[in-house]
Order: structure tokens, then sequence, then C-alpha cells
């Protein structure tokens, strides 16, 4: 038994259920829908990487591998990803959030399509497109008509989704003896379930994960100094909306040597360094997860722990937690409260 298998998932379990408290404690003070969403995410997180550690501790199980594949590769991603559109609720990231649902399905589609790796699931493949583009599409026209109906009905397509892959997962044949491992690294991998099951994660865990990340990074950039290279505002819908995300990438890109420059010179908002840290916490789980799909399982369980442990990092710093950073100096300084951060994240409309 590879001991690394057994201490980094319990890493990963133990911190991931340590920071659900911390946020299901700031939901319970202050009720904000992000915090309760994002709160249900890292349960899921705890959960599956729970699994994971019992697996290799002491044995898989059938069971305990539908619940693994359950949580981890639908609930995890899909979950933090929504309470992130939640945060964004007042600004346009929920045209980005309907994309990637797109996105999800589209995939989901492709890889249907690979009858050798996923045979018996052309049929799934096609009914992920058509809700993914239904779902896609309801949130993509909310955020244009109103905003803040857009994480409502991302949550609503994302628990009707949960039920139904929940079902098809605890329910779908499986050969003997019921769960997969990596006969090098005993990693658990996804071929012990069919096909059909295992192309629906696209819209759950791509997009979701792209959610996170992304939302990150557009948070960074809207806490730090900013250069606007792009300012004209466009009115055509559709191409407003193209505008005004490349406007963002071209902006983020021209005002990272000013807020770099920030950062060291203590001036640059904390919120800056921990959605950076949030983006890498989310880029780094989900590439590892992508490779365990294609084979490369042994960075699995090491992605799932840096990843959660950036995420925290982030987390601990975003909420003040530190009031002063310092490695020599002053790396960042307090900025203004939570409350006021997110007001403003919510309240931008870049």
């Amino acid at each position: 038994m590879n001991a690394l298998n057994v201490a980094l998932p319990l890493g990963s379990s133990v911190l991931s259920f340590v920071f659900a408290a911390m946020v299901f404690d700031q939901w319970w003070q202050r009720r904000h829908a992000f915090q309760l969403v994002w709160g249900i995410g890292l349960l899921w997180y705890g959960i599956s990487t729970g699994c994971e550690f019992v697996g290799s501790a002491f044995g898989w199980n059938e069971a305990l591998y539908r619940a693994w594949y359950l949580v981890g590769a639908f609930f995890v991603a899909a979950y933090l990803g929504a309470g992130t559109i939640y945060l964004l609720s007042k600004t346009r990231f929920g045209y980005f959030a309907g994309v990637t649902v797109l996105l999800g399905g589209f995939l989901s589609l492709v890889f249907s399509h690979d009858t050798q790796t996923y045979p018996g699931s052309t049929t799934a493949g096609a009914a992920a497109l058509v809700i993914a583009s239904l779902g896609g599409v309801a949130i993509i026209a909310a955020t244009a008509v109103r905003r803040r109906l857009a994480p409502h009905i991302a949550m609503g397509v994302l628990v009707i989704g949960s039920v139904a892959v929940a079902y098809m997962t605890l329910t779908a044949g499986a050969a003997s003896p019921g769960w997969v491992v990596d006969p090098s690294t005993h990693v658990p991998v996804g071929s012990g379930l069919p096909g059909y099951v295992r192309v629906l994660t696209g819209p759950f865990n791509i997009a979701g994960a792209l959610c996170l990340v992304f939302g990150a990074i557009y948070s960074a950039y809207v806490y730090m100094p900013k250069r606007k290279v792009l300012r004209a505002k466009v009115k055509t819908p559709v191409i407003a909306q193209l505008y005004g995300g490349a406007a963002v990438a071209v902006n983020l890109v021209a005002s990272t040597p000013t807020a770099a420059r920030a950062l060291f010179e203590g001036k640059v908002n904390s919120r800056v360094p921990a959605t950076i840290l949030i983006a890498l916490g989310a880029f780094i789980p989900g590439l590892t997860s992508g490779l365990n799909r294609f084979g490369v399982t042994w960075s699995f369980f090491l992605g799932e722990f840096l990843g959660v442990l950036l995420i925290f990092t982030g987390f601990l710093v975003s909420e003040e937690v530190f009031k002063n950073i310092r490695v020599g100096a002053t790396l960042w300084s307090r900025g203004p409260s939570d409350r006021t951060l997110v007001t403003e994240a919510s309240s931008s409309g870049d």
C-alpha cells in the first residue's frame, strides 16, 4: 500500500471538511447564497476524497466506488462553480457560465463518439448536449434580461441534473468486482462504470471547473489596479458580450505589470493574491482529473490536495484572517471588509 495514497486523500478530506465548516459559519452569519453553495461543494470535496482515503487504506468495494465517482466526477466542481455564479450574479459572468455549460454538453457529445473508450454512449452524449443547451441558453437569456435570475436557473438545472446522474450512477451495471484502480498506482479510475454514465460528466465537471477558475481570475481583475486599454461600450447584443469578454482579457493582461508592482509595494487589495491562489487551486485538480481520464493517474491525489490547500489559503487571505502577510516586508495589507469587497465584485459591470 502506497502511504501517499492514504495520506494525501486523508489530508484533502480533513481540510475540506474544516474549510466547509468555516464557510457554512460565514453563511450562517451573513446569509450570502454563494457561501451556502460553496459550503455544499466543499462537503462534496471532503466526501469524495474521504472515499479515496477509505478505499486506499481499507480496500475498495462497489458502493464506495460508485459514491466516489458520483460525488467526485459530478458534484464537486459543479457546486463550487455554481457558488461562483452566485457570487458574480450582478455582473455579466452569467454569459460565460452559460457558454461553459454549452461547451460541456458539446464535449459530452464528442466523447460519446469515441466508441472504444465510451461504448454505448452515443444516445447519452446527444441527450447531454440537448439538456446542456437548454440550460446554457436559459442562463444566458436570464443574464441578458434579469441577471439575478441566472444563478437560480443554473442551480435549478444543477439540482435536477444531480438527481438524474445520481440515479444513473447508482443503478448502472458494473463488471465484477465493481470497481477499477490503476494497477500501477492503485488510484481509482472511472472505467468501472458504463460509458453512457461517464460521458455525462462534461456539463458538470468541465463547466464547474471553468466557472471556478475564470470566476477567480475575473475577481482578481475587479480588485486589481487597472489599465483599461479597451474602454468603449458596445450595445449590440452578442457583439456586446463578445466585446466585453475581449475587453476584460485585454485589460487584465495590460493591468498585470501595474498590479504586480502594487503587490510588492503593499498597495494592492489582498483579494488579488487571494483570488489568484483560488484560481490556481481550481486549475490544478481540474488538470490532474483530466489526466486521470486519459490514464495518467500518479498526480491525481496530489492535485486534489494542492487544489484544496491553495483555495483554502486564498480564502484565509481574502477573509483577512491575517492582518498583514510579511516575508521580510509587508507583501500586502488589510483592504476593505469582506462585505464591501463582495459588493464591489457584485456591482461591477465589466
